[in-house]
């Protein structure tokens, strides 16, 4: 049940619909969207661009190598001598083998060497600008369970059609639903729409392996805070209209900055966020939540329990799995109301 490629239509995917009040579940498309909105509502997006992350290269001894990175937005951003020799995170598989020091040759011809461990994987030192690197060797970032090589068609299908700022290493996938043909729908029927960016990274797929979730760290991710969205989402709220966040990472965007709109703030902000949403947690921003079906032991999990109920959350996924529903991050939509 776990989607390997998109939808043929981008809203021509199933979409379920959770009536938080009333406690029903309904099973509709997601080109049904719009009617569950009003004039005067606010739809909040993440406009992060998925980078192509991924690299593959072989060891001075023929073997296979492949490097993940984790957060490679401030090797990207370097400037002057440093931005020649940058360095970052990465996952390298295998892991085990490779010693500090080793150098690996990139199917581009460069060389990087792969240095210290980290607490996650490996620090990993290139020998020219990384954004040169990734144009020409870097590979669409797929989540480990799409169990397939990335293909051309991918570096269009795991990229929102609103995706704006370089820097994430794993797509917002609960935009991937929406087509430029209906959003414009949505702007004229009344629906304001606002962005905020946070780079998701490859953390997002990290698994609680904790027994208290209270002891699990969830990863940093960077984040962008508009002054226009403020206005909007006070604005919103001022009037009576509803908050609608795509995704379980606007949703802690604007969780994490909730004080700026109920002060009205008149700033952008920017940043870095851990914050971690579970059930007890008392939203304050946003009203409604579209979002896709979650891997099992993860924190979006928690986040969306939190948000529905674990009860109704867990009913929920039993009907998906009855009604053969695709899951994950190329899977169906959900709408909780």
């Amino acid at each position: 049940m776990i989607a390997q490629y998109p939808a043929e239509r981008r809203d021509g995917c199933r979409m379920m619909v959770l009536d938080r009040a009333s406690g029903k579940i309904e099973h509709k498309t997601f080109e049904n969207i719009a009617g569950y909105f009003k004039a005067g509502d606010l739809l909040v997006l993440n406009n992060t661009k998925v980078i192509p992350a991924r690299l593959f290269g072989k060891r001075k001894s023929g073997g296979k190598v492949e490097l993940f990175l984790l957060d490679p937005l401030e090797a990207l951003l370097l400037t002057g001598l440093e931005k020649k020799n940058p360095m970052c995170e990465a996952l390298v598989r295998p892991a085990a083998r490779i010693k500090e020091g080793e150098k690996i040759e990139l199917e581009s011809g460069d060389e990087v060497e792969v240095m210290g461990r980290v607490e996650v994987g490996r620090f990993v030192k290139f020998a020219r600008p990384l954004d040169d690197i990734l144009k020409e060797s870097g590979h669409v970032p797929l989540p480990p369970y799409i169990d397939r090589k990335d293909e051309e068609s991918d570096r269009q299908n795991y990229q929102t059609v609103y995706s704006a700022k370089d820097g994430a290493t794993a797509s917002p996938t609960a935009g991937l639903h929406f087509t430029r043909e209906l959003l414009d729908r949505l702007s004229v029927s009344g629906l304001r729409l606002a962005y905020v960016t946070l780079h998701t990274n490859y953390g997002t797929f990290a698994p609680i392996k904790t027994d208290d979730i209270e002891s699990h760290r969830m990863h940093k991710e960077y984040f962008e805070l508009t002054e226009e969205t403020v206005k909007a989402v006070a604005e919103t709220k001022r009037s009576g209209g509803r908050v609608f966040a795509v995704g379980t990472t606007t949703t802690r965007v604007l969780e994490y900055c909730a004080e700026r709109f109920t002060l009205n703030a008149s700033s952008s902000t920017q940043g870095y966020t851990d914050m971690f949403i579970y059930p007890g947690y008392k939203f304050k921003v946003v009203d409604h939540l579209i979002t896709n079906f979650h891997l099992p032991k993860s924190t979006l999990m928690l986040l969306v329990s939190a948000f529905a109920g674990k009860d109704f959350i867990f009913e929920a996924y039993r009907q998906a799995i009855a009604e053969r529903y695709r899951f994950f991050s190329y899977g169906d939509a959900m709408v909780i109301l």
